[in-house]
């Protein structure tokens, strides 16, 4: 386990569009770029192995900066292929703002962090008493039947509501913009209220029907 006291002031962060990381789920990772190469190679040599996950933002006029909020996540599964790619697992950790972004000669980026606005994120597992459960695994079915997706239904329906939750919230195939809401959610039940928000608007289509509450 990692305590607020362990997490560093400064980590490498990986911009990456549509990739959403939350605490306590795990996202595996294909990397092949030279830079980011570079950087798993040097985060495996720091005692906590994170790296910040975020989303890229570009301004209007073109300036590629990132977002205020992202998610780190500790390097706990790594293997090499052949190639030279390397397979990562990160298990995440808590959320953090940017304070600023460090200008060094790393071939990443590396940022400025404050962990402080999330320290909820190293506690026990979230619950959501306001969860239920059949309605919302009736309204993901017709989801995961507009979107033609699949997936072991059995593991949903036993799964606890916070895993369940992150990591539908990880997995569906929502915006960026949309990704970083379900980041930014204070609470599961804020990110779940979000959620059903998403998966109506991807149901309705435009049109006004029903929603669940």
């Amino acid at each position: 386990m990692i305590s607020a006291a362990d997490l560093p002031d400064m980590i490498p962060v990986f911009p990456l569009p549509g990739a959403l990381m939350l605490p306590r789920a795990r996202l595996p990772l294909h990397i092949f770029e030279p830079r980011y190469l570079a950087m798993i190679e040097d985060c495996l040599k720091t005692k906590h192995r994170l790296i910040g996950m975020i989303q890229p933002r570009e301004t209007p006029a073109g300036e590629k900066r990132l977002q205020a909020i992202g998610c780190a996540g500790r390097l706990t599964g790594f293997s090499e292929t052949e190639d030279g790619r390397y397979m990562i697992t990160l298990s995440g950790i808590s959320r953090y703002r940017v304070r600023d972004e460090v200008q060094g000669f790393t071939p990443y980026r590396r940022c400025l962090v404050d962990w402080a606005p999330f320290a909820r994120d190293l506690g026990p597992v979230e619950d959501d008493p306001g969860f239920r459960r059949g309605e919302f695994m009736a309204l993901l079915g017709r989801y995961f039947v507009k979107m033609n997706l699949s997936t072991d239904w059995d593991s949903l329906k036993e799964a606890e509501p916070e895993l369940l939750i992150n990591s539908l919230s990880m997995l569906c195939p929502f915006t960026p913009e949309d990704k970083q809401a379900l980041l930014e959610a204070p609470t599961l039940d804020t990110r779940r209220e979000t959620l059903v928000t998403l998966i109506e608007f991807a149901l309705r289509g435009g049109s006004d029907e029903e929603t669940l509450q």
